[in-house]
């Protein structure tokens, strides 16, 4: 069952790449970030619950925390670049 949705959330984030790669706008490049990052973050919980270990609940928590400080910034930085 892991290996399925490890590799489902795999190919979300191949496209999610890809389209921040070729995106032709640079919101879209910040919004495949975002997309990337959740994905990124439910795969440590994933992984939490397939080591049966805790801590990775934490890591997950920290690193949603700083993907979302990091679109913040990305999208503050644009909205002042106008």
């Amino acid at each position: 069952m892991e290996i399925i949705v490890f590799s489902l959330i795999g190919i979300g984030v191949f496209f999610s790449v890809l389209r921040m790669i070729i995106g032709p706008e640079v919101t879209d490049r910040i919004v495949s970030l975002d997309t990337m990052n959740v994905m990124i973050t439910g795969v440590i919980v994933l992984l939490s619950q397939v080591f049966k270990n805790e801590i990775y609940l934490d890591i997950a928590i920290v690193y949603g925390v700083l993907s979302f400080l990091e679109t913040v910034v990305l999208s503050r930085y644009l909205e002042a670049k106008k």
